[in-house]
């Protein structure tokens, strides 16, 4: 079973060890032995150059992939070893990614409301639950809107509110600024860093930039399926 969500900032949220994931039968090694740990309400950037294996790690914490060996645990708990993934996903981890992921024939209001229809609220708690998160990223003008007809910096924030939907204690990130114009990514980036304060959330969030990386409060470096030299902390 998995443990329940602590406050006790120093507690392991994420460890591996000797993790490794093969492609094509073993001729793409996107992951080669890799060895970290990430504490309660850390922000840790992951980043490298493309191919490195980051998206493929990050999908790992978030068991949407299995390593070919090694462990990696979440919280004590084999996350490979998990009887129900989707489970560990709806109650423990939120995802923002770099294209948007929206439903565009739901409006904004309903948008955030999917990762709610299996938690057992009814669906006026459903939608008062989504208005405030959506309120907390400045969208509460924006209700009744679909995704077609909102900018690209608003469809991430609404991506954003829904990740935070089931009150995760892990937010990762994977690129969320990918998608957008320097202004907007600078927008995004200070609404997830205030999130990340406000509600302490483990954060984990893969970035091609320097400059988001510095804002973290560690540093995983990878390059060619490892991690390189070692987990770095900013001075």
């Amino acid at each position: 079973m998995i443990a329940p969500p602590t406050s006790q900032t120093g507690d392991i949220v994420f460890e591996a060890r000797q993790l490794a994931k093969e492609f094509d039968g073993g001729q793409v090694a996107a992951l080669r032995g890799v060895d970290f740990q990430i504490r309660e309400h850390e922000f840790v950037a992951i980043v490298g150059p493309s191919g490195c294996g980051k998206s493929t790690l990050l999908q790992m914490l978030g068991s949407l992939d299995h390593p070919t060996s090694g462990s990696l645990t979440y919280r004590g708990a084999s996350i490979p070893g998990m009887p129900d993934p989707s489970a560990y996903r709806a109650h423990h981890i939120g995802f923002v990614f770099q294209a948007f992921h929206l439903l565009p024939t739901f409006n904004v209001v309903e948008n955030v409301q999917i990762p709610m229809f299996e938690g057992g609220l009814s669906r006026s708690q459903r939608r008062e639950r989504a208005v405030d998160l959506l309120k907390s990223v400045g969208l509460d003008h924006r209700l009744g809107h679909f995704p077609s007809q909102l900018s690209g910096g608003e469809r991430q924030r609404v991506a954003i509110a829904r990740s935070l939907a089931n009150r995760p204690s892990v937010l990762l990130a994977d690129e969320p600024t990918g998608n957008l114009d320097s202004e907007n990514a600078v927008h995004v980036m200070e609404l997830i860093l205030k999130l990340h304060r406000e509600l302490g959330m483990t954060l984990i969030l893969v970035t091609h930039d320097p400059a988001i990386a510095a804002q973290a409060s560690r540093t995983i470096r990878m390059k060619d399926g490892r991690v390189v030299p070692a987990e770095s902390p900013h001075p």
